[in-house]
């Protein structure tokens, strides 16, 4: 447990005693009526759908049934414009520009460095091991006075690995900032997720997403878990109505799918063995870092080689060759069966005379 968190001592000031924009729909929630109070058209849309209504503000009847889903209140759920709202949101309500810092644990995702960058906020970077795990204590070392958040991803990406519990656990025992926890591959791990630690750690953040095992990528909803008096500071500084009407009405169908998002997190898993089997099985692989997630990290001979010969075959996977210790790397998504096997018939025809010099 972490007494020495308190969440008013990493806010900005400022957001504490910010005013936020009351829309129409925060003065009047009901369904039904003459609504004459948002200057929205009334005869409809355009689409024939009716889009003419500004949606829910807070997505409160998508809160109820995913409350159940991921064992948590609805007091403690914000839903983003994808993951990188949170993202964006956590480092805006607690980061002084110019001023205050943040921890990132290289390799990992960008946005957490670009959303820093943004905004002006010093970016400390941690290496992981050579092995993809935390130095907690060179994480905790990084830390100072100005530190407000500390990013761990797991399972982690690029590297596809879990991070280890007893290393999360040190940090948010130790660390009197945010500890953000992003899982949004954690549909493809046996880990148990870190929300069920939220009242232990009231400076646990998790971010999950549906764009990934739900398979809705297309509606960006980003979703994160957080102690009920950051969900309100959340949204108090979020845009008004961040989750578009289609956006929330595909999502509230997309929850009643949970036996076809593990049918098909299931058959993800299993292409990812089969697929992995015959990358080893192949003389331009160097290594296949072990993964948690619905994509492996390939070592190759050759790595960028092969990436502009599989551009060509029009089969796009990731370079991460050039990121801090994923040299000689490409990321590969797990993909069907079918696109799996024209990658390895391609990989297999695969030969240095290939290239275009």
């Amino acid at each position: 447990m972490n007494t020495s968190f308190d969440l008013n001592k990493i806010l900005r000031p400022h957001i504490i005693t910010l005013a936020p924009y009351s829309s129409a729909r925060d003065e009047y929630t009901g369904h039904v009526g003459i609504f004459l109070d948002a200057n929205e058209n009334p005869y409809g849309s355009v689409t024939g759908e009716n889009y003419n209504r500004y949606p829910d503000p807070y997505q409160a009847e998508i809160k109820q049934k995913l409350s159940p889903i991921k064992q948590v209140s609805p007091d403690r759920i914000f839903l983003g414009n994808g993951s990188d709202e949170p993202i964006d949101l956590l480092t805006r309500a607690t980061c002084t520009p110019g001023h205050d810092h943040v921890i990132i644990l290289p390799p990992t995702y960008g946005m957490y460095e670009v959303s820093a960058s943004i905004h002006d906020v010093k970016i400390d970077k941690v290496s992981l091991t050579d092995d993809y795990h935390i130095d907690t204590e060179a994480v905790l070392n990084a830390v100072t006075p100005s530190t407000k958040i500390i990013w761990i991803c797991s399972p982690n990406n690029p590297t596809g690995n879990v991070m280890q519990s007893d290393a999360i656990q040190t940090i948010l025992e130790n660390f009197s900032g945010l500890v953000v926890v992003d899982e949004a591959y954690i549909d493809f791990t046996d880990e148990p997720s870190w929300i069920r630690h939220l009242d232990k750690y009231p400076n646990l953040v998790v971010l999950q997403t549906f764009s990934k095992a739900w398979g809705l990528a297309g509606i960006r909803v980003g979703m994160c878990f957080a102690s009920p008096e950051l969900i309100r500071i959340l949204n108090k500084i979020k845009p008004p109505y961040n989750i578009s009407l289609p956006a929330q009405q595909a999502l509230l169908e997309g929850l009643n799918g949970i036996e076809k998002k593990d049918k098909m997190v299931a058959d993800i898993l299993e292409q990812r063995d089969v697929l992995t089997g015959q990358l080893q099985a192949l003389p331009i692989v160097v290594k296949i870092h072990p993964t948690d997630a619905n994509f492996l990290l390939v070592q190759f001979e050759d790595a960028k080689a092969v990436m502009d010969y599989l551009i060509r075959e029009t089969i796009i996977v990731r370079d991460r060759s050039r990121v801090h210790l994923c040299e000689g790397c490409l990321r590969i998504t797990v993909g069907t069966k079918e696109e799996n096997e024209v990658l390895i018939e391609s990989l297999k025809k695969f030969q240095p005379q290939n290239v275009i010099v």
